[in-house]
Order: C-alpha cells, then sequence, then structure tokens
C-alpha cells in the first residue's frame, strides 16, 4: 500500500549541503532573479529606477541577459516581440509608479495579442502599502488596481520567502492558454531585504492544456463533414499554438476555403488553391462568408477588424475555437469550444472524414478576383508596388514588425507572411510606437537573423530614442519610416469625415541626419529603388535606416 509521504521527493546531501548554507548577502532580488533562472529565463528587459534597484543589482550579478531600452512603454514592446517569437514567458523589469505606468499601453497590446510578458514592478515599502497616503515617492493609493483590468491576472508578494512561489504562479499563468501578460510586484524593501531562504533551484510552473471537450468536437465534425459550403476563418490563436500543419490539414480534408485574419498572418500558405489570403476589409469577401453554410472559426473572437467593422452577419451554422473564455460567441451565435487551437485541430482531423469539393479551388479564384478588380478601378499602384518590393527584399524567414500606418494597414490585407509567427503589428490595442522597440526584441529571440520594422514618421517619433538600444546591442533591425509629413491616415480619415484635418500635420527631424549621430547608418530611398535598397539594408549586420518620402493612400472602405 503507498501513501502520500511515500511519495515526497527527498533532497540530496548536496541540496541539503546548499540549503544549510546559502550564500550570504542575498536579497529579495537575488530571489527573483533565481526563481527566474530556475524557471528558464535567460533573458530580461527593461529599465531600472529606484524602488527597483535591488531587483536589477541581482540582475547584475547573474547571467541574465538585460536587454535596457530607453522608455519603459518600448521595454513592453520589445518583450511583447521576444515572447510571440519564442512563445517563452519574458520578464520585463519595471520601477514604481511613473516607471510602471509607462509600460500600461504594452501591456495593453501584449494582452489584445496574448503575448506571455512578466512584468515584475517594485512598490513603495511595505509600510506604505494599503493606501495610506505616507508620501512615498511614485507612490500610488493602488498601483496594481492600474493594471488590473488590463493584464490576465495580478501578484504581489510582501515578503521574500513569498517571491519564488509568487514568480512561478504568474509564470504559469502567463504560458497557460491563452497566453497574456500577467503583472508581479514587490516592495522596495522587500526586494532590498537579506534573506536567509535558500538558493531557488527546483521551480516548476507548468501551464495548464486546454484540451477541447470530446461531445463538442464531435458535433463540430458531424457539421463539417455535412457542410455544403465550409469555410475556415483562422486567427491568431491558430499562429500562438503552432497549428498551421493541422489547418492546412483539415482545410485539405474537408476542400474548405481559408482566410487569415490581421493576427493570423501566414497561419495558411497565401498561394495555396484554397487561400483567400487575408482581404477582410472588402465586401466581396464579407459576402462570402456569409455565404458559408458552416463557418469554422479558430482562434478568432470576429472583432472590429476581423468583420470588416461589424458588418459581417453569418446566415449559417458558426463554430469557434478559441483558448479566450470571454471571447466565446461574444459577436456571434455559434457552437464555442473552449480549447487551444492545435489540440481542437488535432481532435477534428480525427473525426472529420475527406470531403470532396472539386469547386472550391474556383470559388476563391472567384472572390480574389473580384477583389482585384475592385482595387483596379482605384488609384492604389504605388502602396501595391512598395508592398512587392518589401516582399521581395526580405528573407521569407526574417520577420516583420509594422506600425499603426497606411503601408501597415495595407500589409494586413495583401502581404504574403510567408510563414506563420513572422508578420506583426499592434493591430490589437492599436498604439503606435510598436514597431521598431518590437523589431529589437525580435532581434533579440533570434540573433543573426535580419529583422524588418516599418512605421510611419509620426509613429516613429515614439521610438527614435531605440535608435540607442539598437546601436548598444548591435541589433540586426532594418527600421523603414514611410514619411508623409504627419498622422498620415488620421489626415485621411478626418479630411474623408470633416471635410479638412486638425492636428496631423508635423514638424520631425531630418531621420538620415537623426540616424547618423546615433551611429546608425541611414539612407533616403524611392519606390523606385526600395527592394534593392531594402535588400542591401537587410543584408549588413547591425542597425539601419531607410527613409521613403511618399504620401500612400488607402483602398477605399466597404463597410461604410
Amino acid at each position: 500500500m503507498t501513501h502520500d509521504h511515500d511519495l515526497v521527493l527527498r533532497p540530496t546531501e548536496a541540496q541539503t549541503a546548499a540549503a544549510l548554507a546559502p550564500p550570504p548577502g542575498r536579497t529579495g532580488g537575488d530571489l527573483v532573479v533565481e526563481t527566474l533562472r530556475s524557471l528558464g529565463a535567460t533573458t530580461v528587459f527593461g529599465l531600472p529606477g529606484q524602488h527597483a534597484l535591488g531587483m536589477f543589482d541581482a540582475v547584475g550579478r547573474s547571467d541574465l541577459r538585460l536587454i535596457g531600452l530607453r522608455t519603459e512603454n518600448n521595454a513592453g514592446f520589445a518583450a511583447d516581440a521576444y515572447g510571440r517569437i519564442t512563445g517563452e514567458a519574458v520578464p520585463l523589469l519595471l520601477s514604481t509608479g511613473p516607471g510602471a505606468l509607462m509600460a500600461l499601453p504594452a501591456l495593453a497590446e501584449a494582452a489584445a495579442a496574448s503575448a506571455p510578458v512578466l512584468a515584475i514592478a517594485s512598490q513603495v515599502p511595505v509600510a506604505g502599502l494599503g493606501g495610506g497616503r505616507r508620501g512615498h515617492l511614485h507612490e500610488l493609493r493602488d498601483q496594481a488596481a492600474s493594471f488590473r483590468d488590463v493584464v490576465k491576472s495580478v501578484h504581489v508578494a510582501r515578503t521574500p520567502s513569498q517571491i519564488p512561489s509568487v514568480v512561478a504562479e504568474a509564470w504559469e499563468s502567463a504560458l497557460t492558454a491563452p497566453h497574456g501578460p500577467v503583472w508581479v510586484e514587490i516592495p522596495e524593501d522587500v526586494l532590498r531585504a537579506e534573506t536567509l531562504v535558500p538558493q531557488v533551484t527546483g521551480m516548476d510552473a507548468t501551464p495548464h492544456e486546454l484540451a477541447p471537450r470530446p461531445e463538442l468536437t464531435a458535433v463540430a465534425a458531424h457539421w463539417l463533414a455535412k457542410a455544403a459550403r465550409p469555410v475556415i476563418v483562422a486567427g491568431g490563436g491558430v499562429v500562438r499554438a503552432d497549428a498551421a500543419g493541422k489547418l492546412k490539414q483539415l482545410a485539405e480534408r474537408l476542400n474548405a476555403p481559408v482566410v487569415t485574419t490581421f493576427g493570423g498572418k501566414g497561419a495558411f500558405p497565401w498561394t495555396h488553391p484554397l487561400s483567400l489570403q487575408s482581404w477582410l476589409e472588402d465586401r466581396h469577401m464579407t459576402d462570402f462568408l456569409e455565404d458559408a453554410d458552416v463557418l469554422l472559426v479558430v482562434g478568432s473572437g470576429l472583432g472590429e477588424l476581423s468583420s470588416n467593422y461589424h458588418t459581417f452577419f453569418p446566415t449559417g451554422r458558426v463554430i469557434q475555437i478559441e483558448a479566450d473564455l470571454g471571447k466565446l460567441e461574444s459577436n456571434h451565435p455559434g457552437l464555442g469550444i473552449h480549447a487551444d487551437a492545435r489540440l481542437a485541430l488535432q481532435a477534428l482531423l480525427e473525426t472529420v472524414p475527406v470531403r470532396e469539393d472539386p469547386y472550391a479551388p474556383d470559388r476563391v479564384k472567384l472572390v480574389l478576383s473580384d477583389i482585384a478588380e475592385r482595387l483596379s478601378g482605384q488609384d492604389v499602384g504605388l502602396e501595391q508596388q512598395l508592398l512587392t518590393s518589401i516582399r521581395a527584399a526580405l528573407p521569407a524567414r526574417s520577420p516583420s514588425f509594422w506600425d499603426m500606418t497606411i503601408l501597415s494597414y495595407w500589409a494586413w490585407s495583401a502581404f504574403d507572411a510567408k510563414h506563420p509567427n513572422t508578420m506583426h503589428s499592434a493591430q490589437g490595442a492599436g498604439g503606435l510606437g510598436y514597431a521598431f522597440p518590437a523589431a529589437l526584441g525580435a532581434c533579440v529571440a533570434e540573433p543573426g537573423t535580419p529583422v524588418l520594422a516599418v512605421s510611419g514618421d509620426g509613429g516613429a517619433m515614439y521610438s527614435i530614442a531605440e535608435l540607442a538600444t539598437a546601436r548598444q546591442h548591435d541589433l540586426d533591425v532594418t527600421w523603414l519610416i514611410v514619411d508623409d509629413g504627419g498622422y498620415g491616415i488620421l489626415r485621411e480619415y478626418m479630411t474623408d469625415s470633416f471635410g479638412r484635418a486638425t492636428g496631423t500635420e508635423l514638424t520631425r527631424p531630418d531621420f538620415v541626419a537623426l540616424a547618423a549621430s546615433f551611429g546608425v547608418p541611414a539612407a533616403t530611398t524611392t519606390p523606385q529603388s526600395l527592394k534593392d535598397d531594402l535588400k542591401k539594408a537587410l543584408a549588413t549586420p547591425g542597425p539601419s535606416l531607410l527613409l521613403l518620402p511618399a504620401t500612400l493612400r488607402m483602398f477605399a472602405p466597404t463597410h461604410l
């Protein structure tokens, strides 16, 4: 007979000796670092502040690699990208009050994009907690409350011995589907306090698997097998679950056309006979999706952008596979399956029979032809030419990061990402300044791989200080800035809506000279020379900047 106490793992003699004689002078900051290393972290992002110095001192005495950016928000964007590229939880180290709050927009983007960022912030000393208003520097009445509605979960340690468990709990939360940013805060005096807690060596924070319920996948498989016009919408959840291969298998077995959302770019081969590409902001595509008698939505909530600004109303049955419980049936009623995309697709592959449909590729060709014909009647040749040049210059496996700018909005619909998890933008939360610092995070995640960032001149000014970071760490990033003299898309929106634009015209620097002052090679390019200039910049090790003076325009909307 086995008793519970028989299963307890007893320490080795070496572990016992280490526990009885921990290194002297260790602090709460060391417990943070030891826990992160024990969980597998190798790299941290952030920048020091007064209350967080105990944590940064411990990092400096460890073998963790610290990537220090110039603002907390940019550090958050870099951590976000590192998490998207690697699938790992990424520590983002922050100070208290203003330093912490500066990271809010980045954490909002990480939440919208399900990026596993582990934000660890300092707090005022323990005596100042609880809203007592003792007047500590950086004091907030309730710092965690500022983040609670943004992040996936909040974790607080108030004594050194709580730190390992709190950090491990947050780590597990960040990596359990759906991935997302989490918040940890530790008071300054706890980070600085010496501790008798033995060295952290054996932490485990294995994320929970989110498997589908078999009775739900059985119903979904039956609907799909009997469907006359099935269509699949593949979202970012497919990319995050590394399920592109299973998606392709299922689509081919069902002969079902596939459209990828802007967050799901690369989840399905762009030139596949069943590929509807990503033209979700087009009424022809909206009509095609509405005509489906069974719509399988995998890893998407069918939000504003994915639904052509909420003008999409399905007429057939909807099956929605989604790891984020709050998104199930949030926009359209249907069969909601709360599951990781990879596990759910595998369950369907084990059940769904082959479905013959020789006309599916022709239906795909027809809708893409209708979209191309609509675009041909608009003066958008320059925009299409630029995307073609970028695609030709960018290596197929190189990640690209796109800011909220007109060329990015084109790329959402018209750019072939080639591979899953290679094209990213801030379309989740929609904040400016994402592309360049995020690209730096990707450079750290994949050293030796050239990375592209695309910004407008307005968005570039949010991130210009990070040229210093790119140079300091000698990162292989090429930054393409499209300069149209202001906030181009807002200029277009306001002119269309109100007949004039206000606050959209910007004085900006000489970007080429400014980059040179940071020691970053820079040049001005043209639409005609962009492909060659970009190919050369991407092939040259280290950071570089290309400036493209051009005024672009969006294709005509179809949702109004």
